[in-house]
């Protein structure tokens, strides 16, 4: 079992790492822990140590656990380590070499099998954070501390965003089009339960520059964190649901406002074996995702609403460090009438959200976060703008840790569009 286990990590990739240490300044773990076995060489290292049987898969475990993921080792590397492919080889054997006691393993398949893979769960969900929020449940256990015994819990109630009813999705294309642009838009599953209401604004964006755009009835989960979790199995499914959703219709691009979500989707094809048919499929439908900055920075947009702000982007690790997505969303943001945007001290260091990183290992996703709300302070912004959801809920996070809220809102840059474009 063990050799088997052995041979699924990709000890290949791991012989492109020239151990130069480019990744070292980019690494959010490495700087904060201050440890080589939590920099991306010396993960490589241990994968690679682990593959040729010198340590246990055991002696792999908190350097890879620890990884945020954020990949921007990637974007550095002078060799074109693919380090996202030697790192999910490395989470993948764990999670099959780790004897689950029985509260994970039905924690697991609540999450993976049945909440994040049924929209029909998720809207459920949905209609309980929304009753929690206008009962007026949330404030009295903000204001009263109530869940002060669970530190983590505690503080991620206090940044829950306000969420509106999500809506069942139905085929809907918009009868006028006076643009070259035909959109399929993605709607995500947390993005849909917690922040309904900016993929609203995104289609009201296009509808009114007149892009058309089509929902599609048979959507899921990307898989994002099923894949990050080692449930490749799970992930395939989910690929495949979606690749034969959409490639039912045709139009220019597959479109969604969440940079975590569009990374995986951007990397369809890496699930599948080259040369099947399967993988053909990948690419056509990977070839066709683009982010809503790269589809509202095609727009001729009517900004007609002055922000006058003092901004900051906290941009998405893996919008940049996987989608490739660097200046779309800072030339909107600098086209936006009254706004300054300001360049914040190490912007696309992680700010430790990184899924569902900041519950599974709370204490050090904070040390990361207050690394990065050192820089935010230093800035002296009074609006931080996001692209994913994740990133959002912890910069809000951040911002009530430093006692801010009242200084400092976090939008998405969804919104902050909208507003300028007078999209309610």
């Amino acid at each position: 079992m063990t050799n088997a286990l052995l041979n699924k990590l990709d000890i290949e990739a791991t012989y492109d790492c020239v151990q130069c240490g480019y990744c070292l300044p980019v690494c959010p773990t490495y700087i904060a822990f201050k440890k080589e076995k939590h920099s991306p060489r010396g993960r490589i290292n241990l994968v690679q140590m682990a593959a040729k049987g010198k340590i246990t898969i055991e002696d792999m475990q908190e350097g890879i656990d620890l990884c945020l993921g954020c990949r921007a080792c990637e974007t550095v590397c002078p060799t074109n380590v693919r380090y996202g492919d030697i790192l999910m080889s490395a989470v993948e054997v764990l999670k099959e070499n780790k004897d689950m006691g029985i509260i994970e393993k039905v924690n697991r398949t609540a999450a993976f099998k049945f909440a994040l893979k049924n929209k029909s769960v998720l809207r459920i969900m949905n209609k309980g954070l929304y009753a929690y929020q206008v009962s007026g449940m949330q404030k009295v256990v903000k204001n009263n501390n109530l869940l002060k015994p669970i530190k983590k819990f505690n503080q991620m109630n206090k940044a829950m965003p306000d969420v509106i009813l999500s809506k069942r999705i139905t085929r809907s294309i918009n009868p006028f089009r006076r643009n070259d642009l035909s959109i399929g838009f993605f709607q995500g599953c947390i993005m849909d339960s917690f922040f309904a209401n900016i993929n609203e604004l995104a289609i009201k964006i296009m509808k009114k520059h007149y892009v058309q755009v089509t929902n599609i009835p048979k959507q899921g989960c990307c898989g994002a964190l099923q894949h990050h979790a080692g449930e490749t199995a799970q992930t395939v499914e989910l690929a495949m649901k979606n690749i034969a959703a959409y490639e039912k219709y045709d139009f220019d691009y597959i479109v969604n406002t969440i940079g975590g979500c569009g990374a995986t989707l951007k990397e369809y094809d890496k699930l599948f074996e080259a040369g099947t048919d399967w993988h053909k499929r990948a690419v056509e439908f990977t070839n066709k995702v683009r982010d809503i900055s790269q589809i509202m920075s095609l727009i001729d947009l009517d900004l007609v609403n002055e922000i006058d702000k003092n901004a900051v982007y906290q941009p998405s690790c893996h919008l940049e460090n996987v989608q490739k997505v660097f200046n779309d969303p800072l030339k909107l943001i600098n086209r936006i009438p009254g706004l300054n945007y300001i360049e914040m001290p190490e912007k696309s260091l992680c700010c430790g959200s990184a899924g569902i990183y900041n519950i599974l290992h709370f204490e050090e996703s904070m040390q990361i976060l207050d690394m990065k709300m050192k820089n935010v302070k230093s800035s002296k912004p009074n609006l931080i703008i996001t692209s994913n959801p994740g990133c959002h809920i912890q910069m809000q996070l951040g911002v009530e840790r430093e006692g801010l809220s009242n200084e400092i809102a976090v939008k998405h840059i969804v919104e902050v569009i909208a507003e300028a474009c007078e999209v309610e």
